[in-house]
């Protein structure tokens, strides 16, 4: 099953400092509930996994990410990801995100974000429709979480404005980094999934 997605996330942090931590993938994926990347393989290629907890019971996604293309003067980046579980599911993503600056705001930008996730195995039997919804989900934890993580960043020198100047003693305090859960919630993505079944049923008796 094939899931295709296609993100905007508006960040109240510059395109510098957004670039900065994007393109680091160690740091990116620290963003993402759950993942962790154990080995850098080469330049290009990393290890990595992802843990899902369900109750007292813990599930171990293993695979590698690649990074295909970077180009610092677009903020743009390519990762190919690809693993499967001890179980027999499977899934791969070709990713391409890029960070645009907000030419109403320069302190701010977007997150941009296009995707499609090939599922197989136990995963594949929820459909397109929730898959969806879950990642939405994910998403928008792994986007507060890189929104935090940006904003930690020392910011570029000669970014601020006169009313960022103003405001400098208050944006001085240390920023603390975010807490990222060592494993996703599974229970919060089963009920995600439970509220899309029962919605797909009750849309198709309507």
């Amino acid at each position: 099953m094939e899931v295709k997605l296609d993100k905007q996330y508006p960040l109240d942090v510059d395109a510098a400092r957004a670039w900065a931590l994007l393109s680091d993938l160690k740091a990116t994926a620290a963003c993402m509930p759950g993942a962790e990347i154990t080995e850098q393989l080469s330049d290009t290629s990393y290890k990595g996994g992802v843990k899902v907890k369900v109750g007292p019971a813990v599930a171990q996604f293993g695979g590698t990410v690649d990074v295909l293309e970077k180009v610092d003067a677009e903020r743009k980046v390519v990762m190919r990801g690809k693993g499967a579980d001890k179980g027999g599911s499977s899934a791969s993503m070709d990713l391409t995100a890029t960070i645009a600056p907000d030419p109403a705001n320069p302190a701010h930008c977007v997150l941009n974000g296009s995707a499609a996730v090939i599922v197989n195995g136990k995963f594949a039997q929820f459909g397109g429709r929730m898959m969806v919804q879950v990642s939405d989900m994910i998403l928008a934890q792994f986007v507060e979480n890189f929104r935090q993580a940006a904003l930690a960043l020392p910011a570029p020198a000669g970014a601020a404005s006169a009313g960022e100047a103003a405001a400098a003693p208050a944006a001085a305090a240390p920023v603390a980094a975010p807490k990222v859960a060592s494993e996703l919630n599974g229970l919060a993505i089963f009920w995600a999934l439970v509220k899309g079944w029962f919605s797909g049923l009750f849309g198709k008796r309507a």
